[in-house]
């Protein structure tokens, strides 16, 4: 009797290892967030430490469900939309600059540039230059002479087979941007920089116009440009007149001669 009560409880002991493993990782694969084991649930008259230790387990699940944020990155846009002019400023004097290497595809940017301008009031002059590589120094002259509220370069650049374009490109780009911060001129960036001939056309096109674009930029910056200095004068004169009423008020209040 006694040996048979062994084997039953030696059958026993080499079941539970083999089938709660089982138990748990299946309860793991169904369940997204950690599992506790049910006997740590139902104890009661646990001890601070354990239910803060709870509480952060609990406000930690939201973390296996993506945030909002990332959610929202994920979606791609179907394609990029231009920024149209606001609140230009009329009758500016505006510069283009037109290089006349790839000569196609600079006339149209220009032709762009003018229509766009002479919408909005503007007067324009036109120069030219050999290449793009003397868009700056020509922006440069004709930002210094005073004469222009904005000097709009126009170039093409289209790679070819050596590096020359990657040195051009950038060396262009930052000369341009360095001017647009440090001169009182609106110039914006009216620079192609193209893999082949077909992407320089459809971006020269009527219907999508990086010169058009670079001109709405321009008398876009010209218009704020005029809109701080009239804002600076206003608080200057109101300035003025706060400090002439002070200086009244204290005349008043000083004891005169009789």
């Amino acid at each position: 009797m006694g040996s048979v009560r062994a084997e039953v409880a030696a059958e026993a002991l080499r079941r539970e290892p083999s089938e709660s493993p089982s138990r748990w990782a299946s309860a793991e694969l169904r369940s997204p967030t950690l599992v506790r084991p049910p006997a740590a649930r139902s104890v009661r008259g646990r001890g601070r430490g354990q239910r803060a230790a709870d509480r952060l387990l609990r406000s930690s699940a939201h973390l296996a469900a993506p945030h909002t944020w990332a959610r929202l990155r994920q979606v791609s846009t179907a394609g990029k939309t231009a920024a149209r002019v606001q609140n230009p400023y009329r009758g500016a004097r505006v510069a283009i600059v037109r290089a006349r290497w790839n000569d196609e595809i600079t006339r149209a940017l220009a032709q762009g540039a003018i229509q766009v301008a002479l919408a909005e009031g503007a007067k324009v002059e036109e120069f030219e230059v050999a290449g793009s590589f003397e868009l700056p120094p020509a922006a440069a002259m004709l930002a210094r002479s005073g004469r222009f509220d904005a000097v709009v370069p126009l170039g093409c650049l289209i790679r070819g087979e050596t590096a020359h374009f990657d040195v051009l490109a950038h060396a262009v780009a930052r000369s341009l941007a360095e001017l647009a911060t440090s001169l009182p001129v609106a110039i914006p960036l009216g620079l192609l920089t193209c893999e082949n001939i077909d992407q320089a056309r459809a971006r020269s096109s009527p219907d999508h116009n990086v010169g058009a674009e670079a001109m709405e930029a321009a008398l876009e910056l010209v218009s704020l440009r005029h809109a701080m200095a009239s804002s600076s004068a206003r608080a200057s004169r109101s300035a003025s007149t706060a400090r002439s009423r002070s200086t009244r008020v204290k005349r008043r209040r000083s004891p005169g001669s009789r």
